[in-house]
């Protein structure tokens, strides 16, 4: 039978997926920026890839109380980071909306790849350290993107501000 921190793990990273999920969700209907839309729906997409692994996860857990073998090739998609930030420092101002979605945004990420690496630290099933690696990787990798994005809209606003010293 799988552990109840193992099971417990399993569900409070689905509830964060499913969390990531709906708020991406809302500041992609909510913006009016098409390069911020696109962003939090491709994030979105991969929120939802998340919990349907959890969710295999949790249910071989339940059923057979081990962790699903798994193929992790599936991979965070490759925001272009250049295009993208140029087109949401044209479409955003840095102290707006769409702004304070992205800081939120971070946020999210960071608290889930500390959830997840501090999981895969202390796990000693190789299958659920593998998943937890994994989707902490994963993350970071929102998170190295929405953190540019974070940088390059404040380097705007200093601009914009004359913040720069003379």
């Amino acid at each position: 039978m799988a552990s109840e921190k193992a099971i417990d793990a399993i569900k409070g990273a689905i509830l964060l997926e499913k969390k990531g999920k709906a708020f991406y969700e809302t500041v992609a209907r909510q913006t009016e920026s098409a390069a911020v839309r696109e962003i939090f729906e491709m994030m979105s997409a991969e929120e939802s890839t998340h919990v349907e692994i959890l969710q295999k996860h949790y249910d071989k857990l339940m059923k057979e109380g081990q962790f699903a073998p798994a193929e992790y090739d599936k991979k965070a998609e490759k925001f272009d980071a250049q295009i993208l930030t140029t087109r949401i420092k044209e479409e955003v101002a840095a102290a707006g909306y769409e702004a304070a979605a992205i800081s939120a945004a971070m946020a999210m990420e960071d608290r889930a790849v500390a959830f997840y690496s501090e999981r895969a630290r202390t796990s000693d099933d190789a299958m659920e350290k593998k998943l937890f690696e994994w989707l902490s990787n994963w993350e970071k990798t929102h998170l190295q993107f929405l953190s540019e994005v974070d940088k390059e809209l404040q380097q705007s606003v200093w601009h914009d501000s004359n913040f720069w010293p003379m």
